[in-house]
């Protein structure tokens, strides 16, 4: 079986890896470890195809280890147990190192046995993982480890990846390579970060390129590029960091009242067939970050999504767009908002009191009452439907949770109330 074109060509040193300039560049702190020699246990967490599997390579040569690969979707306590029994060969005498794919497939027992030998000296480990280490690793793991952020490739620096590839392709195959204007650019933009798939895309497009006439070289256009590269990628594993960072995104633009952003990232989020998130954000933001500034915004919202949930994708971007747009251009409040949270947070600290008399549901009164009857007034029978009344309960009766805002709406309603308030 052939091996792929990402494996025959990965770097074997740190200034061949393309990226991660804010680890491996000169004088970067993960580039001093491995240069010093000594190599303590180390856990990598970023999107897959930015160069961790590479480096933990390049530790191993750098250090003079024997590296063994595991994957923690496959992998057992048995294969851990199996490497260290290895460690009376010749082969492993300067120590093994032991790189762990996806640790957090990992349970915490299987974590804890791993713990005994990484612990001893046994086993020097480079775990890496997409997902956040402080949630997903084992906390003792954690304490004896350096965690590194692996971020997504930037576009300029696949680009280098991708002329590499496209190089070493054409040196394998003698064979020249006319490469389109734009060819690079659109690989190096599709792959969404992760130089991998920027490889594959290369490899790919070289492989169903049509086979170039005696004297011409091989022909690798635009629309080739475009058609066997895939879709750009979009990170987004629902549960992850990416799916709970691009929803934070969508509504904080939404907020910011920036509608360009909320688009991109409204798109991002449909093109990632995640409507439902999509919809439940707008609508929140709708009451959280508009409410009483343009309360009528939250049936609009409301309308809006309950269309897209009928006509479906792809035509349900449009009533989305619609309200998405809306909502960054409404005035904003979020006293609605502050004023839950304020009497949450009484409630949630003890502070309630016996609900007053007068607010209580009509019932007997024992032969006990000396003071009987409810003593309720109803508003409706005074002049604009208002009296001074006593409603929260005595240990909290001057508790104030909701202040007006400062916009046009809760404005108009302040000088109302203070205007007919006042006349009491």
């Amino acid at each position: 079986m052939a091996t792929p074109l990402a494996e025959r060509i990965r770097p074997q040193n740190l200034d061949d890896v393309v990226g991660q300039q804010h680890l491996i560049g000169k004088n970067q702190p993960l580039r001093n470890i491995l240069e010093s020699g000594e190599l303590p246990n180390l856990i990598f967490y970023g999107p897959s195809g930015t160069g961790k599997t590479t480096i933990a390579q390049i530790a191993a040569k750098l250090t003079n280890r024997k590296i063994v690969k595991l994957n923690g979707t496959s992998a057992s306590i048995a294969d851990v147990r199996q490497i260290v029994a290895s460690l009376d060969t010749i082969d492993a005498q300067n120590g093994v190192l032991l790189y762990l794919d996806e640790i957090q497939y990992f349970n915490k027992k299987q974590q804890q046995i791993l713990l005994q030998y990484i612990e001893d000296g046994r086993i020097t480990l480079i775990a890496s993982t997409t997902e956040n280490p402080y949630f997903y690793i084992y906390p003792a793991v954690l304490s004896r480890s350096i965690v590194f952020e692996f971020k997504p490739v930037e576009i300029q620096e696949i680009k280098k990846a991708v002329l590499r590839a496209f190089t070493i392709l054409s040196e394998e195959q003698n064979t020249v390579f006319d490469i389109e204007s734009g060819v690079i650019e659109q690989i190096a933009h599709s792959a969404g970060g992760d130089v991998r798939t920027a490889i594959n895309t290369v490899e790919a497009a070289v492989l169903s390129a049509p086979v170039p006439k005696a004297g011409e070289h091989k022909k690798i256009s635009l629309d080739l590029a475009v058609g066997v590269g895939r879709q750009t990628v979009i990170r987004y594993d629902q549960g992850g960091d990416e799916h709970y960072d691009l929803l934070s995104a969508f509504q904080k633009s939404m907020r910011g009242s920036d509608p360009n952003a909320a688009l991109h990232y409204l798109a991002r989020i449909l093109e990632a067939g995640d409507l439902p998130s999509a919809s439940r954000r707008l609508m929140v933001c709708a009451c959280e970050d508009v409410g009483l500034a343009y309360p009528q915004i939250i049936p609009i919202v409301k309308a809006a999504v309950d269309i897209a949930f009928q006509v479906g994708m792809p035509e349900a971007r449009i009533p989305l767009a619609d309200a998405v747009i809306l909502v960054c251009n409404a005035p904003k409040s979020n006293s609605a908002y502050l004023a839950i949270n304020a009497a949450f947070g009484d409630i949630r600290a003890g502070k309630t009191g016996a609900i007053p008399r007068r607010l209580q549901n009509m019932h007997y009164d024992g032969a006990d009452n000396k003071n009987k009857g409810q003593f309720y007034e109803y508003p409706h029978d005074y002049e604009n439907h208002w009296l001074p009344q006593q409603y929260l309960p005595d240990e909290i009766r001057d508790a104030v949770y909701y202040r007006f805002g400062d916009n046009k709406n809760e404005q108009a309603a302040k000088e109302y109330w203070d205007r007919i308030k006042k006349k009491r």
